[in-house]
This record gives structure tokens, sequence and C-alpha cells, in this order.
């Protein structure tokens, strides 16, 4: 256990590290002084700042002063708007974060299950129509989903909103970025009418993202069940006569699931792309829509620090999911099920 711990934190540490080079390295191709791509100006006067801008300073020790800025929370100012990196990503990054863990709640909620189905069903009638349905689901490109999404729903049946977060009707606070928490904390009037309005608008964002995920999550999961059922060991308890859900809940549902971590996981850098997609066609206020913002006013220091912000974050919960499906099932290959 400590052995894999140390292997994957030192796997971690140095992908961190090539990505920071790569986003230090940034500034000195985009057009103008490197220095002032890096912190979007040349007034700032924090120490870091002012080591980094030296004339004497090499490039090595500017890196070093750029990662010491980096950890120190000054991410540079954006030339946009003028306001420090951090406030901006703060505030955005709970509306991308919200977005994603709803999406991904609901494809594991309906495609774990229905994957089950699929699997103990094995090439039976109600499994051709999974495996069909999520091949259809599969092959949508999200931006021509999330545009469909719009046309039938929004614009023709007018149910719900077809962009943004919240009505302007409602002024809810900021406390931890995500609008339904907001919501119930707050001390707003018609608290029920702006939850309601919040979780309309949150519906056809999280349904576009979350439509290739459920269909990932449902064909590796029914995968793995009839893999499972393939086995000597399931085969064996059906032959001593153990009722059929004994045989489930104790060796097919356990052994099934953990493939799930590691296709997860290969998931993740899949998703944060549908996420920003589906951000920018939506108008949702999250780091995606910024990010493609700052790409169109060439905003050099938003879209280094935006790059690097996502890629980390991607690193981070890849490498940790991996390595706790790594620590679950030391003997499995985790990239077995996510090449099927």
């Amino acid at each position: 256990m400590i052995t894999t711990l140390i292997r994957y934190f030192n796997l971690t540490f140095l992908t961190l590290l090539i990505l920071v080079m790569l986003s230090f390295g940034l500034a000195y191709f985009f057009p103008g002084d490197p220095i002032i791509n890096l912190m979007g100006t040349n007034k700032l006067d924090s120490q870091p700042f002012l080591m980094l801008s030296s004339q004497q300073t090499n490039i090595f020790m500017q890196f070093w002063y750029y990662v010491q800025a980096l950890l120190a929370g000054e991410w540079g100012v954006s030339f946009a708007t003028g306001k420090p990196l951090y406030q901006d990503i703060m505030r955005l990054l709970p509306a991308t974060l919200e977005l994603s863990i709803y999406a991904v709640t609901i494809a594991l909620i309906l495609g774990i299950p229905l994957g089950f189905l699929a699997g103990m069903n094995y090439h039976k009638k109600i499994d051709n129509i999974f495996m069909s349905s999520s091949m259809i689901m599969y092959s949508f490109p999200v931006f021509w989903l999330a545009l469909l999404l719009i046309l039938l729903i929004s614009l023709q049946a007018q149910w719900l909103p077809m962009s943004g977060r919240l009505s302007l009707l409602f002024n809810v606070p900021h406390y931890s970025g995500f609008i339904l928490v907001d919501i119930l904390v707050s001390d707003i009037e018609n608290k029920r009418f702006a939850f309601n309005n919040a979780v309309q608008h949150l519906i056809l964002p999280t349904l576009s993202v979350s439509f290739i995920a459920f269909a990932v999550f449902l064909r590796a999961t029914r995968r793995s069940v009839a893999d499972v059922l393939e086995t000597q060991y399931i085969k064996s308890a059906q032959t001593r006569g153990l009722p059929g859900k004994t045989i489930f809940f104790r060796h097919v549902l356990r052994n099934a699931l953990l493939p799930v971590l590691p296709i997860l996981a290969v998931q993740i850098s899949t998703l944060v792309t549908n996420v920003m997609i589906v951000e920018t066609i939506f108008s949702w206020p999250g780091i995606g829509d910024w990010l493609i913002q700052a790409i169109y006013e060439r905003d050099y220091p938003a879209i280094r620090t935006g790059m690097l912000l996502v890629s980390v974050v991607v690193v981070i919960i890849t490498m940790s999911l991996e390595c706790i499906s790594q620590l679950i099932d030391p003997t499995r290959d985790r990239f077995a099920y996510a090449r099927r």
C-alpha cells in the first residue's frame, strides 16, 4: 500500500511539474513582454513578482519565483477585467464543479443499475436494446446534443430556460459558489421559487454532459457483469444451488463494480472537455465559458492560468481515482475495461 501511494505521488508530482513548466513557457510564446504575460501587469509589488521581473534573474530563477507566486495565490491580473485571476477563478470554479458533480452523479445512478440489468440479460432482447441505445448516445457530439435540447425543450416547448444559472429576479449571496447550496443557506425571500428556478437552469446543461458518460458507464458495467457471470466461481455457486439473489449480492455485485473507478478516471478528461463546451453553449458562468472568452479577448494571463488550472484538476482527480482503484484491487488491469 505504501509503495503504491509513493509511486502515484511521485507520478502526480512529476506530471504537475511538467504542467507548470509548460505554463511558464507559454508566456514566452505569446506576443509581448513574457513577465507581463505571466502576471498581467508590471505594477505588482509582491516579493515573488519583484524577483521574477528582476533583470539580473536568469530563466531558471524566474521559474522558481513563478512557482512561489503560484503557491502564494498570486496568479496575476487579467488583461480584460484588471482583477486578480485568483479571485476570478475561485468565484467561477464552483459553478464548473457543481455541473460536473451533478452530471457524473446522474450518469452513475442511471448507468450502473441499467448496466447490471443488461449484463444479467446478456445477449437477450433487453441487452440488445440497451447496447443499441448506448451506441447511439455515445455517438452524439456534445455540442450538437446541447443545441438540440435548446431547440426542442427551450425554444419550441418552452419548458426550461436556455441559458444562465439563475434568473435575474433573484439575488443570492455567494457563500460556497454552489448555487443550490447558497440558496438553501441564504435568507432571501421566495427561497423555494429561487431553488426551483436554479434546478430548471441546471437540467439541460447537466443532461448534455451526463449523456455520453451515462453510455460509457452502462457499457462498462454491462461488460463487467457479463465477465463475472462467466467466471468459474459463479458457475460453481450456481451448481451448488445457491439462490440467484445470494449469488448476485455476494459475488456478482462487488466484483462487477471494481472496474467503475478506473473507467471514471479515464473519463475525467472527456468530462472536463464536455463541461467546457456545454458552459459556452448555455452561458454557464464557469471556468470553461471564462476561458473561451479569455481566448477571444487574447487575455494571455487568463489563458495561461485557466489551462494550468484545468490540467491540474484533471491530473489530480485522475491520479487519485487510479490510486484508489489500485489499492482496492491490486491484481486487476485498471485499463482492461477502458479498452473494450
